[in-house]
């Protein structure tokens, strides 16, 4: 069997970006491995979750872990550096934060974890984190180099169908809560890529339980009644049923899939 690493920035992004394909590698009797970037400090907590005098670093810590437990992954690893918050925030000049980390440093901590659980397999995200957050692309910086480091060859880059994304949530809008802002589908220009820049996608269907209850684990960020819990099981599925990669070192549709390389998965 083989170790899957899927490297994200900040708590709750497992679950959202990967989560299926967590579980799904779990299931076919792979081992997983979560690290994080950061213990998302800069988050804002959904209002009465926290007990009086508790930091949100440590609920998200508390939050990740049982991710993991529901995606049948191992405790999660976390590189040590803070949040940086959204680009052009104050907090991206933290120096502590994953933004301001040296990149040979940075890749270095990945690397020694990938040479601990002896990773076959390794997901970061697309050259833009998936939408721009500093953090994420620095995780596909640091990724990549890591990977290399470490001798792991087979990267793929977590990202999402922009195309479809768009359709999407034009469609769905209809199911977003009461005065929570609706998604406008022309926002969606730097959002994920183009169909035609995907290599593989993971059906994750049989696991859309284990994907939305890790959701759920993220009390903190993600209340009962955001947009990722509050729809219906059928649009749910449509929405999430689909886990999206690239691969940069291929042309697309060349080099191996994540069936090659983990199997059991389809």
């Amino acid at each position: 069997m083989a170790t899957l690493v899927c490297f994200h920035a900040h708590p709750d992004d497992e679950a959202l970006s990967t989560g299926g394909l967590m579980a799904k590698a779990s299931a076919a009797g792979h081992r997983v491995v979560l690290v994080t970037a950061t213990r998302g400090e800069q988050g804002e907590p959904v209002e009465g979750v926290l007990h009086d005098g508790e930091a949100l670093w440590e609920r998200r810590v508390l939050e990740t872990a049982e991710s993991c437990r529901i995606l049948g992954a191992d405790e999660p690893i976390f590189l040590g550096y803070e949040d940086s918050g959204m680009i052009d925030t104050p907090e991206n000049d933290n120096p502590a934060c994953f933004w301001q980390a040296d990149d040979d440093e940075a890749a270095e901590r990945f690397a020694a974890i990938l040479r601990e659980v002896d990773a076959d397999v390794v997901t970061v995200y697309d050259d833009h984190g998936l939408y721009g957050h500093p953090d994420h692309i620095k995780v596909h910086t640091v990724g990549h180099a890591g990977a290399k480091l470490a001798g792991v060859e087979h990267v793929f880059e977590a990202t999402v169908n922009r195309d479809e994304a768009k359709a999407a949530f034009a469609e769905m809008a209809e199911f977003m809560p009461e005065g929570e802002d609706q998604p406008d589908p022309d926002e969606f220009g730097d959002f994920g890529v183009p169909e035609s820049g995907l290599a593989y996608d993971v059906d994750i269907s049989a696991h859309l339980d284990q994907k939305r209850a890790a959701m759920r684990a993220h009390a903190s960020q993600i209340s009962e009644q955001s947009f990722f819990l509050h729809l219906p099981d059928p649009v749910f599925a449509k929405m999430f049923g689909t886990e999206n990669f690239a691969l940069p070192y291929a042309p697309v549709g060349d080099g191996p899939t994540l069936v090659d390389l983990l199997p059991g998965l389809d």
